[in-house]
């Protein structure tokens, strides 16, 4: 499937349009934040385009995989583009609505109010969108019994120190899980797109009862704050 798409036409004309953007945001004098956060969709556009191709098994599996991956990034591109900035929780309860778990059923959501800013949104939201998919293809997500629960928190540990954001997917309700046989996307993701984009560490573990996946990131202002009960961010901020 990587050799079929080692120069997939899509990929070719999203750059050429890339360049073109580039070229029409120039001319206009469009503000540097609006051309810097269409650069980083678009780069993103194109990472996840190779990257589902390098990993696909089949056509049909890369065109209905890709397809869920693109819709993801939207919504989260959608909600930055009203508010300048995404919430954690409607991030995660959003994607799971598209799978059709609802929060209170099939899933619990707790964390402290968190804003997350574009790329970190977008990148966020690819990587949960992954882990949704992955519980409805391979975990949890088809089993009666099967849950997830997600909480975030804010870790403090030294005042010298940016706070860590912690996040903590934990599926409950399966039998006999194992590691995945092969590097897939979502893996990639976890374990790449996240360290790389978001300064995050993964712990990935593979219980018996269900996958955990725990996100340790810096809270610094280019990736999000807290936001608390008046509406105003860490640093005094409305928003």
């Amino acid at each position: 499937m990587a050799q079929d798409h080692a120069h997939d036409p899509r990929v070719d004309a999203l750059e050429a349009d890339n360049a073109r953007l580039r070229r029409l945001l120039n001319a206009s004098g469009a503000s540097d934040g609006l051309r810097h956060g269409l650069r980083d969709t678009m780069a993103m556009l194109r990472a996840v385009l190779r990257l589902s191709a390098d990993t696909a098994e089949s056509v049909e599996g890369y065109a209905t995989h890709l397809e869920g991956r693109l819709d993801a990034i939207a919504r989260a591109r959608i909600s930055l583009d009203m508010s300048g900035g995404i919430s954690m929780h409607s991030l995660i309860s959003d994607e799971l609505m598209v799978h059709l778990i609802r929060e209170g059923d099939q899933a619990e959501l707790a964390g402290p109010t968190i804003r997350l800013r574009p790329k970190a949104g977008q990148v966020m939201a690819l990587a949960v969108h992954e882990l949704c998919s992955n519980a409805v293809e391979h975990g949890v997500f088809g089993l009666s019994k099967g849950k997830v629960n997600v909480v975030w928190s804010v870790d403090t540990r030294d005042t010298m120190q940016p706070s860590d954001l912690v996040l903590t997917w934990k599926e409950t309700g399966g039998t006999d899980v194992a590691p995945p046989t092969r590097r897939g996307f979502g893996m990639q993701v976890l374990n790449d797109m996240l360290r790389y984009e978001l300064n995050a560490h993964i712990d990935l573990a593979f219980e018996p009862d269900g996958l955990r996946c725990t996100m340790r990131l810096p809270l610094v202002q280019r990736i999000g704050s807290v936001i608390d009960a008046s509406g105003s961010d860490e640093t005094g901020v409305p928003n």
